[in-house]
This record gives C-alpha cells, sequence and structure tokens, in this order.
C-alpha cells in the first residue's frame, strides 16, 4: 500500500467517525451490498467490527463458520473462496495459513480483505493503529514508539512495522530473546523506508510516546510449554511504567492475557480499549474503499515455480503452483506467504 493510499483510507476513516452520528446516512454507503466474513480462525474484535462496519454502511454481513461448514468435510479452501465469492460483494478473510489472503484474491472476482494470514500480516489492524496513533498524538511522523512482545509471531505487529515506517515514525522494536522481528522483514523494512531500526531486549520508555504491546501467540507454538515460558518474559505493569512520560499512550491489538497487569487498564495512559473502539470506523472505510471499486494492487514480482519451504505457507494445504516475487531487498520471496525462498 502506498502512502497515498493509506493517507486515502485514514482520512475516510475520519469521515466515517463523523458519519456514524448520522445513523441514516451512513446506512446508504453499501446499502443492499453483502459482506462475507470467512473466519478460520478465532475472533472476537476483527469479526464482531467488521460485521458491525458492515452492518453501519447498510450492507448485510453474513458469517461463515469453519466448523459448520463444508471445509470440515474436506473443501478445499480454494473452492470455499470460489463458493464465497458467488455470494457476496466483498470477502473479510482470517485463515492460519500464511499467504492464504493473497491466494484468496487471485481466486475471487471480489475484493478480498486480509484479516489475518497465519503469522504473515494483518493490514487493517495497522490502519487501525495509525489511525488511533493520529487522533491521540495529532500525527505520526516523529513519534516515538516501541513496538513490544512476540514480534516473531505477532502479524500486527508484522503490518505495524511497515505502516509505521511509511509516516516516518521512529521504531524501536523491543522483543525478548528468541522472539524478534524475522530478520528478513527488518532487513526489506530498513532497505525500503532507507533507516536504521533499532532493536532491543528491554524497554526504555523515558523517550516513548506510545508502548506498543501485544501477547505471547500461544497458537502459533508446536511446543505449549515454549510458549508458557515465553509468556512469563516480559510484562508491563507499574513499576515498569515509572519511568515512562504521563503522555505516553500504551495500545494493544487484543486480546491480552498475562503481558499487561490488570492495574495498568486504570492507568490513564492505557488506550487499548479506544484503539478497538477505533476498528469499526477504520474497518468502514476499508470495506466502502474496497466494495465501491477501487482497484486491487497488482502484485509486483517475478513469477518462478519453487516449493515453498515455509510449512505454514498456504502452498502446503492447497495444490497450486508455486511462485515467488522480489522484495525490496533484492531477496526471493514465496508471493503468497512472503517468507524467503
Amino acid at each position: 500500500m502506498s502512502r497515498q493510499e493509506a493517507e486515502g483510507i485514514l482520512k475516510l476513516s475520519s469521515k466515517m467517525e463523523s458519519l456514524l452520528k448520522s445513523p441514516q446516512k451512513c446506512a446508504r454507503v453499501l446499502k443492499d451490498r453483502i459482506t462475507a466474513n470467512v473466519f478460520f480462525e478465532a475472533s472476537t474484535r476483527t469479526s464482531l467490527s467488521f460485521q458491525t462496519a458492515s452492518a453501519r454502511l447498510g450492507a448485510k454481513p453474513i458469517v461463515f463458520s469453519n466448523k459448520t461448514s463444508s471445509s470440515a468435510k474436506g473443501e478445499s479452501f480454494s473452492d470455499t473462496i470460489r463458493m464465497v465469492d458467488g455470494y457476496a460483494d466483498a470477502i473479510v478473510l482470517r485463515h492460519p495459513c500464511e499467504g492464504a489472503a493473497q491466494l484468496a484474491s487471485e481466486i475471487a472476482r471480489h475484493p478480498v480483505i486480509n484479516a489475518g494470514d497465519g503469522a504473515n500480516q494483518h493490514p487493517t489492524q495497522a490502519l487501525i493503529d495509525l489511525y488511533t496513533i493520529r487522533k491521540l498524538k495529532g500525527k505520526i511522523a516523529g513519534v516515538n514508539v516501541a513496538l513490544f512482545g512476540d514480534l516473531l509471531h505477532a502479524r500486527a505487529m508484522h503490518s505495524l512495522l511497515f505502516g509505521l515506517l511509511l509516516f516516518k515514525a521512529k521504531v524501536t522494536l523491543v522483543s525478548p530473546k528468541g522472539l524478534s522481528m524475522p530478520p528478513a522483514l527488518v532487513r526489506e523494512a530498513e532497505m525500503k523506508f532507507k533507516v536504521k531500526i533499532r532493536c532491543a531486549t528491554k524497554p526504555d520508555l523515558k523517550n516513548a510516546d506510545v508502548l506498543y504491546v501485544c501477547r505471547v501467540q500461544k497458537e502459533r507454538y508446536s511446543d505449549k510449554k515454549k510458549a508458557e515460558a515465553a509468556a512469563r518474559l516480559f510484562r508491563v505493569d507499574s513499576r515498569l511504567l515509572k519511568s515512562a512520560k504521563k503522555g505516553l499512550a500504551i495500545l494493544h491489538p487484543l486480546p491480552k492475557v498475562v503481558e499487561i497487569s490488570p492495574e495498568v487498564d486504570l492507568d490513564p495512559r492505557a488506550k487499548y480499549f479506544e484503539q478497538a473502539k477505533n476498528g469499526v470506523p477504520v474497518r468502514m472505510a476499508v470495506l466502502s474503499w474496497c466494495a465501491l471499486g477501487k482497484k486491487k494492487a497488482a502484485w509486483r514480482g517475478v513469477s518462478l515455480r519453487f516449493a515453498c519451504k515455509n510449512p505454514s505457507c498456504i502452498t502446503r494445504a492447497e495444490s497450486i503452483a508455486g511462485s515467488a516475487a522480489m522484495g525490496a531487498d533484492g531477496v526471493l520471496r514465496c508471493r503468497y506467504c512472503e517468507k524467503p525462498a
């Protein structure tokens, strides 16, 4: 997504928030359209906010459940997408396999919105985060943002890193040992935006304007004991926040588990519930942006046949010809899960 496109969605999000004050006008935007929530993974905020956004815009949301659908009988992902595409004007997709959204966008005739594909990306969450930061700080450029937690598996962090750099924020990556941001992702971000990203294992909040926290993604671990051990490595509490600015904004994509102490909920600097509320106008903007005819971005890359080595890539679950694309850093990557070939 270009800076201009992202700016367009953020401005439209602000208009949508204002439009929510006039329900009748709001309901005419996507009147009589149908949106499909196709969620192969559990979700609360993303699913409900997209359903709410659809309803507010006058569209009729239909909800797909993996447990009660024909996918439980063995129907392929590709066939499921083709079927849903015949029923809806836009598809909101969440899937545990990385690259599923990219594949779906190539199959479907209607727009596909990525609501999270494995440990890869979560772009609409990043847009919500950028919108929230701008509302709280009045700008994004020059804002010091510390991304803190399981940066290896947190797809929201992966999308947000690029979003923050796109808007020229100052980013510090803070993660326990073994949970750092994937090196290929950091390298490509540095090459694309011509910056050097600061990394640390412990948070220094003296200069931070925003502390963005994420949980340990236990569902991405094959060994649950390792996940539990990782979860104990970091925690935000009142002691940690003593050195922080009074104007610090604490954000979290939610759900939060043990990484934020309950006492922090009462701290006026905790803004994550306000952040979650912003999900409705931002996703209203995304739905209207896509459903009203904005062109889907073309994949810029090179088409090659190769076998992706990522075990959780959608190409390992579907019988499709693998292909690759060249990243900004000159490294060949799978065009679906974006992992280096």
